[in-house]
């Protein structure tokens, strides 16, 4: 079966689950439209305005970073521009793309002049991709044409021992993307050769040296040779796409296997709440103390949007959206004008001093400008706009598939190339009632593949006067002919759900949210050893507790839902604000509290644990649940992980059988 509207992959690779839609026919709206537009007015919208490295880029024509930092910001910057048909930011894109359009010699190498280093021209690669999708401007497809010829003609050059030697495989997703486009066979034969030639991932997977017993036993490299390049956090958030990648070549279940034994390694080893793996800056183990630097989130997202067109796993889209909805927002201020190198599941306090980071320096848990080592300063600008060109693909059967679930509108043609608007109307994840409006000139008979998160338990779809019943984990078609203004219902409960962490501790989780406790905060603006430049909202806060955080959960796991109270407030300008984040004001130029609630408060019991402390700067690691009570329940509010700058998220748990002898006593 061929998709008759958009190219699927050509022989010889295997036909993928799905096929990505080109940028531009999936538009956000709603809270997601809002998040974007904070992204523009923040850092993302204004960081090359001031920052040296791009105010300076050798990528734009000046004389300065040659490396990755220019592509890594146009990765996200492109999207988040037409996404938005924001004219400022598309005369942004022009400065830096006509530079780079004019840089490719008869060779076939571009860039600037002083870089000789592949590792760039991979991010490039997928840059000039994203920019031909959404101008057709058809210099963007030359450049790449002859790219991929001088790597075909030249010797490989994939060390392990460097970047462009583990992140190889990279230029394999353009690649591909270049074989739908031109359909020529040599394609094929570059994308063997780097992968052959390059570090060998799947290898990995299968043996997986780096796990729970190297990293308490201290084996885990923490060097950057070809050994700690494989520990290296992003490394592996972008590898675990590679053998996906490869898989639609081979088409040998190896890979495939290869995929979904890692993940289920990174969980077991490595795994922390909102979906991520831990690596502050090497993979660093389980505790809730441990960070997670933010190039990997948005790496770790970008493979499982590439997986799923791949494979078309929905377990793939559910980890997407943990990663989307709470690590994401989790590791940056509610405005984007600031983000954190390294975000905790536990978070107490966020400051400069030293902490227990495997390589990362002290000032990598603040939010700023660059808290760290600056690639997270330039690479974060992805992840939101490349999630929204996820939320839909295309079918084979000439239909669509939601893929993961958000307020959007997407236009694509189906069935025999009928063109169809699909309205998204929801305020998911913060809510679960999704209605989709079809809207088309012309009736049409075309599939609707709808899925249903693996946690959504009595899930609904209503449409046309029928209703089906959804099955956790899987997809429902709909196969009908669709009228101009037919809508289709989806509901999806949110109940309460708990999951065990560490030392047995439990996490909160409702739909795909995870909630943490609401910890009273105090924001301090603090010069640190680099110059944040203050220009407009750049700056660097530490945060401290204003109020207990030592709390354990007071519940009956088995009846999650008793006692626990939920409000669900209105979605506001900024989506993961709450209560006593300070937010940039361009009106009047300088940070304003905001006293608003955040969307989804739980008011939840718990109970305060004295000997719980702090330890080396972090919330030491929860005692062993179950703990036995000492004190009173109190009330406890919880806000979404993503909304919470300081957090407890794995708390432990009181032992509720001995709180009646307690309070007794206490009489």
């Amino acid at each position: 079966m061929e998709n008759t509207n958009y190219r699927g992959n050509p022989d010889p690779l295997k036909q993928n689950a799905y096929i990505k839609l080109p940028l531009g026919a999936i538009k956000p709206e709603g809270w997601l439209k809002l998040q974007l537009e904070v992204q523009a007015t923040g850092l993302t919208g204004h960081i090359d305005d001031f920052w040296p490295d791009l105010v300076n880029s050798s990528w734009r024509g000046g004389d300065g970073e040659a490396w990755e930092r220019g592509p890594y910001f146009l990765d996200g910057l492109i999207p988040l521009a037409y996404l938005l048909n924001d004219e400022n930011l598309m005369r942004k894109v022009k400065t830096w793309i006509e530079p780079i359009l004019a840089s490719s010699s008869d060779t076939g190498w571009y860039g600037p002049a002083k870089n000789n280093d592949r590792w760039p021209l991979a991010v490039a690669n997928k840059v000039l991709m994203q920019y031909y999708e959404a101008s057709g401007d058809d210099r963007a497809l030359d450049v790449l044409v002859k790219y991929f010829r001088y790597l075909h003609s030249a010797p490989p050059d994939w060390p392990d021992k460097d970047w462009r030697g583990v992140r190889a495989m990279e230029n394999a997703v353009t690649g591909y993307w270049l074989l739908r486009q031109i359909r020529e066979p040599w394609l094929v034969e570059v994308i063997e050769s780097i992968r052959n030639n390059s570090s060998d991932w799947t290898t990995f997977y299968e043996r997986f040296p780096w796990d729970s017993a190297a990293s308490a036993e201290k084996r885990i490299p923490l060097n950057w040779g070809p050994d700690g390049l494989t520990a290296h956090v992003v490394n592996n958030a972008m590898a675990i796409k590679y053998p996906g990648l490869w898989y639609q070549q081979s088409g040998d279940e190896r890979y495939k296997n290869a995929v979904f034994a890692g993940i289920r390694k990174y969980d077991l080893n490595h795994g922390q709440v909102g979906g991520r793996f831990s690596g502050d800056e090497h993979l660093s183990g389980k505790s809730p103390d441990r960070g997670t630097e933010l190039c990997a989130v948005v790496e770790y997202m970008y493979s499982l949007e590439n997986l799923y067109e791949i494979f078309g796993d929905n377990a793939l889209a559910d980890r997407l959206e943990l990663l989307t909805f709470n690590a994401l927002p989790g590791t940056t201020t509610a405005d984007m004008w600031a983000h954190q190198y390294d975000q905790q599941s536990n978070q107490v306090l966020v400051s400069g001093d030293k902490r227990d980071w495997s390589t990362n320096g002290n000032y990598s848990n603040i939010y700023g400008l660059m808290p760290n080592f600056a690639c997270c300063l330039a690479n974060m600008h992805q992840g939101w706009p490349k999630f929204v060109q996820s939320l839909w693909m295309a079918t084979y059967d000439n239909g669509l598939v939601a893929v993961t679930y958000s307020p959007s509108v997407v236009k694509a043609k189906v069935g025999g190339g009928v063109e169809v608007t699909v309205t998204e109307e929801t305020g998911y994840p913060f809510h679960g009632d999704i209605k989709l409006s079809i809207n088309a000139n012309e009736s049409v008979r075309f599939p609707l593949y709808l899925r249903i998160p693996g946690w959504a338990n009595n899930a609904s779809v209503n449409f046309k006067g029928k209703q089906l019943t959804g099955t956790p984990g899987a997809t429902v078609k709909l196969y009908e002919k669709w009228n101009n203004g037919d809508q289709v219902i989806i509901k999806l409960p949110l109940g309460i759900r708990t999951e065990r962490r560490f030392n047995n501790s439990i996490a909160i989780l409702r739909g795909p949210l995870y909630f943490s406790l609401r910890i009273e905060k105090e924001y301090r603006s603090v010069k640190l050893n680099y110059d944040n430049f203050g220009y407009k909202g750049s700056v660097d806060w530490e945060i401290y507790p204003e109020s207990e955080w030592n709390y354990g959960l007071v519940m009956d796991e088995k009846d999650p839902d008793k006692g626990i109270d939920i409000i669900e407030n209105k979605i506001g300008k900024y989506p993961f604000a709450d209560r006593g984040d300070m937010l940039w004001s361009d009106d009047s130029a300088k940070y304003v509290p905001w006293n608003k609630d955040a969307a989804v408060v739980i008011t939840a019991r718990g109970m305060n644990i004295p000997e719980w402390i702090m330890k080396n700067n972090s919330a030491d690691v929860p005692p062993l649940s179950p703990v036995k009570p000492e004190g009173i329940p109190e009330v406890i509010q919880l806000v979404p992980y993503g909304s919470a700058r300081l957090r407890i998220t794995e708390f432990p748990l009181i032992d509720v059988t001995q709180i009646t002898d307690v309070i007794r006593q206490g009489k």
